[in-house]
């Protein structure tokens, strides 16, 4: 009798399981709409339509990339369509709206709700996150509190609850800089398969062996139509077909969804390497603080003390001797530019659409100006006067004791997030509309306005801090140029592609030279002095494949870089031998600090701040 109740028992549970995994939900990623562009936007409204008419679609899950250029307005013609959907949808970001977003990404949060998603269906959890980059050139990642929501959800479901995990990138070294970060969060739970998409085709992947699939676009491309992925979940799989508008599905995939499908243990999967910070001794971290959030600009230095803006909002203070939190104050937005600090007063902008002013010693609010968008702009203090860009195409002059507006320009096209020049009477800065501006210092009033080169936002000058020296502008811009333009008329006195830069560049102490990093591997040093682009040296630092825009900084004759993956370096001035090298986490690490040759402040995407300190007396690399 025991032995009859039992079966009926597992009978009943077969029938139950049955029953909680029979659905088909739609995949749709990478509709890269354009307010006005009507391709991509009749894309999206036959994919919406055909999921209309297709019986059995309980949900739609949408992975970033939905927008061309991450702008709210395309946002809101993306809403428009997916609100036509007679089923729920559940989105997050893709790069195109976290790298150029004129809210720093928040407009994606106000249009959706939220930059991730969490939800069960029929015993099965779906979680969705942003994997960035946030406003910065960078490999993706996924923000540490996001990890730390990816943990306390997961582990509040329990380890026997089959997930299907959604990101936009995948979670592979060379498009996720922490993606073992995400990979070790969510290896000790029943993840099924993780989904994305970003490569506009279908690829069968592994994540450290947990089973992942990227999607197709939405997108025709060279096809008549577009089209979207069909999802099928049984009670033992989860099929995967491409839907193409008008035709019969076609199988990509089909994963497993009982049994285990990967190794518990993350033993033997490739980690970053940190042998570098063995091959130079010389170099220590002097401190480190890990901020529990991404941080997108470089921190600022006064008084011995180090100021730091972060992705919950917060700016904070931290001694530059020990790195203890001296005090926070709380925006209501993220920061993504690096704050500026002089005569007591640290200055930033927030995504909450504010300028603030603060005591530098003690975090009290001074002066506060409300703006028309976010403000993205790093701050430049000079005089008593502090420069600043937003992005609701103003330009500020801001008296930093009275928080009183001097002058502003209202003149610039686009978004603005790069530190601005302040050369000889100019103002000068970059922004995402291809544009580099010259205001007059004293009055705001443009003097001159310079591009050259391919046509489109996306080829500004936008990103890099600009040099000036003997009557020269110097920038380098997404189109791998570096360009000399002069300071008085606006004109581009030489203009070079040779050495494959990308939107770095720094200055000599000597005013003498100008530095940026290649592409790939290497950093080059230009002559200021010349009419023409000549190159004193190019130096093999060894980083690879290098896009991230922080800056080359000399400080008593060393050049102090870093890059998109945790390395930071020095080299000879004069020379470019490499002196140091050192690795701190995985992500991007933003223009460093210099306090002296031997002492460096740095931040990272991670969340981490700290102080590295060289010693040039200990044995060198050999």
């Amino acid at each position: 009798m025991k032995r009859i109740y039992l079966s009926l028992s597992l009978l009943l549970l077969v029938i139950i399981g049955s029953r909680a995994a029979n659905f088909k939900f739609a995949f749709l990623t990478d509709i890269h709409i354009t307010a006005g562009d009507s391709i991509p936007y009749n894309d999206l409204a036959r994919s919406v339509n055909q999921i209309n008419d297709t019986p059995g679609i309980e949900f739609v899950i949408v992975s970033g990339d939905i927008t061309n250029i991450g702008d709210r307005k395309s946002m809101e013609v993306v809403k428009s369509l997916l609100d036509r959907l007679n089923v729920e949808y559940h989105i997050i970001p893709g790069n195109h709206e976290t790298k150029w977003s004129e809210s720093g990404v928040t407009d994606f949060a106000r249009v959706f709700g939220s930059e991730r998603f969490k939800f069960e269906h029929d015993g099965i959890l779906f979680m969705g996150v942003n994997s960035g980059p946030i406003i910065r050139m960078a490999d993706g990642h996924v923000a540490p509190q996001d990890i730390d929501w990816i943990k306390t959800e997961l582990d509040q479901a329990g380890k026997e609850k089959p997930v299907i995990f959604i990101t936009h990138y995948p979670l592979q070294p060379g498009d996720v800089d922490n993606w073992y970060d995400v990979t070790d969060a969510i290896r000790p739970y029943n993840i099924r398969l993780v989904m994305g998409g970003h490569y506009h085709k279908y690829m069968q992947l592994e994540y450290d062996d947990i089973p992942g699939i990227l999607c197709r676009s939405n997108l025709r491309a060279k096809e008549k139509t577009g089209g979207y992925s069909l999802c099928e979940v049984t009670p033992d799989s989860i099929f995967i077909y491409e839907h193409k508008i008008g035709n019969v599905p076609t199988r990509k995939g089909a994963y497993s969804m009982t049994g285990m499908n990967y190794p518990k243990s993350n033993a033997g999967y490739p980690r970053p390497d940190y042998s570098v910070n063995k091959e130079f001794p010389q170099v220590s971290e002097q401190w480190l603080v890990r901020s529990g959030y991404e941080i997108f600009s470089s921190p600022a230095y006064w008084d011995k003390k180090v100021y730091v803006g972060d992705d919950s909002g917060a700016i904070s203070c931290y001694s530059a001797t020990d790195g203890r939190k001296q005090w926070s104050f709380k925006s209501d937005m993220r920061i993504i530019g690096t704050p500026a600090a002089d005569k007591n007063v640290v200055v930033f902008g927030s995504a909450d659409m504010n300028i603030y002013g603060l005591n530098a010693s003690d975090g009290r609010l001074l002066w506060k100006i409300n703006t028309e968008a976010p403000v993205l702009g790093a701050v430049t203090i000079r005089n008593g006067i502090a420069y600043i860009g937003g992005s609701d195409h103003k330009f500020r002059a801001i008296d930093i004791k009275s928080g009183t507006v001097v002058w502003s320009y209202d003149g610039v096209e686009g978004y603005i997030e790069t530190k601005p020049l302040v050369y000889d009477n100019l103002v000068i800065f970059g922004a995402w509309d291809k544009n580099l501006y010259a205001l007059d210092k004293k009055t705001g009033k443009e003097v001159w306005k310079w591009h050259e080169g391919k046509p489109g936002r996306f080829y500004s000058a936008a990103a890099v801090w600009p040099v000036a020296a003997n009557g020269k502008v110097f920038i380098a811009d997404p189109e791998r140029a570096l360009t000399a333009i002069d300071a008085s008329t606006g004109k581009t006195v030489w203009r070079t592609k040779e050495s494959m830069v990308r939107e770095t560049v720094g200055l000599s102490e000597d005013k003498r030279r100008i530095y940026s990093k290649t592409m790939n591997d290497s950093v080059v040093c230009y002559s200021t002095t010349t009419d023409f682009p000549e190159k004193i040296w190019a130096s093999n630092v060894g980083f690879g494949y290098e896009h991230a825009p922080s800056m080359p900084v000399e400080k008593e004759g060393v050049v102090f870089g870093s890059t998109k993956n945790g390395l930071m370096f020095g080299l000879d001035a004069h020379t470019g031998k490499v002196l140091w090298k050192h690795k701190v986490g995985n992500s991007l690490i933003s223009t460093l600090v210099p306090l002296s040759k031997n002492k460096c402040l740095f931040t990272a995407t991670g969340g981490e701040i700290g102080l590295l300190v060289i010693d040039y007396k200990i044995n060198k690399h050999k």
